[in-house]
């Protein structure tokens, strides 16, 4: 009795289990039914790629690059596997691919959390791919930098460094070919500072335009640029004027040439730059017009983009008379130790220079030259050069320079 009342509960649950799995499948049926869908464009992924480069070889081109898939599934899966759309692709695996064109079959990827024992793959449009094998070529370029844009007012940039400078373009010779410059692009309307930083390389045909669809590989994809940008000011030449012979600097005309030069710095160096002097101008040496050349000698953090080297500087000294006094007065310095010196010349003509009044109270008794013997270290009739000392009051001076003949010998 037992017995059988055992075995009638085995038989329960196998009925029970039966009837559940008949029930799931009617549920699946009626609620989740299988259907075929179509998913169009599904993208085509290259694999082996590289196996291909080491063999100097390179994909040229694809009969296809999305494809059709034709699947029945549940709705669930169906709408699980559209909602990761993205994680659905072809994977072609060229690595085994010879020269010219190679026919292949393939098979879609699904994405991780799509139960693939849940869909069946009715059809793929097209069946095969073909796949296009073409001798790898390559060519180097040199990276270029452009700036699509303008440079504020009143500032400059200076010449980019990229780094890379060049690059390597690989692939079909056909797909290398098109390509005439390499270029990093800076897109910036009104830059008014210095620029550092990664920027894409795009590549560019021979009229310019930029090649978006091409199948080549490069050998790096940016390139840091450091581009400099400046300050420009128009800056004005100037000179020292020392006084002298007379004359002050009311006295003289002076003409520069060119006498304003165009500079670039940066913003801190050339914001109190008002001029540039170019040195001095000695008046007791100007005898009536004078031409001096200078040269333009700018900070090193500056640059002089004018490219003008040197400033011509006439000085002329004008509404003052001259008069000329013979001198007697001539004396020596003291000679170094073991030597003597004496004049040898008696006579020296003097021109003093100054208001035509003042002049005229001028007596050469006033006037004594003095030669410099103190650096003296040889011996005979020696040119020296002498001072002119004017013991008189007034807007009056020596002009010009003057030297006497001195005998020197050892004590």
């Amino acid at each position: 009795m037992m017995g059988r009342l055992r075995e009638s509960k085995w038989v329960y649950v196998l009925l029970s289990v039966l009837l559940a799995v008949l029930f799931w499948f009617y549920v699946r049926a009626e609620v989740d039914p299988t259907q075929p869908y179509t998913i169009h464009n599904v993208r085509v992924e290259l694999t082996g790629t590289n196996v291909l480069t080491s063999q100097g070889l390179t994909v040229a081109g694809l009969s296809t690059e999305t494809v059709n898939l034709r699947i029945e599934a549940p709705t669930s899966v169906a709408a699980n596997l559209l909602k990761n759309r993205s994680n659905l692709y072809i994977p072609l695996d060229v690595s085994r691919c010879v020269e010219g064109e190679n026919e292949l079959s393939y098979k879609p990827s699904y994405p991780a959390n799509v139960n693939v024992s849940d869909v069946t793959l009715q059809e793929q449009d097209p069946a095969t791919i073909i796949v296009t094998v073409d001798k790898l070529y390559t060519s180097s370029f040199d990276v270029e930098f452009q700036l699509k844009g303008q440079v504020a007012e009143n500032y400059q940039m200076g010449t980019a460094a990229v780094s890379p400078e060049s690059v390597t373009v690989s692939g079909s010779v056909e797909q290398v070919s098109q390509v005439a410059k390499v270029v990093a692009i800076l897109e910036d309307e009104n830059l008014d500072e210095r620029f550092a930083g990664d920027l894409p390389l795009t590549l560019l045909d021979r009229e310019g335009n930029p090649l978006t669809d091409l199948d080549v590989t490069l050998s790096a994809d940016s390139a840091y640029v450091v581009v400099p940008v400046v300050v420009q000011k128009d800056v004005g030449l100037t000179v020292n004027v020392i006084p002298g012979g007379g004359a002050t600097a009311d006295d003289a005309v002076i003409e520069i040439e060119p006498d304003i030069i165009t500079v670039t710095g940066p913003e801190t160096d050339i914001e109190g730059l008002e001029e540039i002097s170019l040195g001095s101008v000695d008046l007791s040496k100007v005898v009536g017009t004078k031409e001096y050349t200078f040269p333009i000698t700018l900070d090193p953090g500056l640059e002089n983009v004018s490219g003008i080297t040197s400033a011509k500087v006439t000085v002329k000294v004008d509404g003052l008379s001259t008069a000329t006094f013979e001198v007697g007065n001539i004396t020596v310095s003291q000679p170094p130790d073991g030597y003597t010196a004496e004049a040898v010349t008696q006579n020296r003509t003097v021109t003093i220079r100054g208001r035509t009044e003042d002049l005229e109270k001028i007596d050469a008794s006033q006037i004594r030259i003095v030669a410099d013997v103190s650096e003296v270290t040889t011996t005979g009739l020696i040119p020296v050069t002498a001072r002119v000392y004017l013991d008189a009051g007034g807007s009056v001076g020596v002009i010009g320079d003057y030297s006497i003949v001195v005998n020197v010998s050892r004590s």
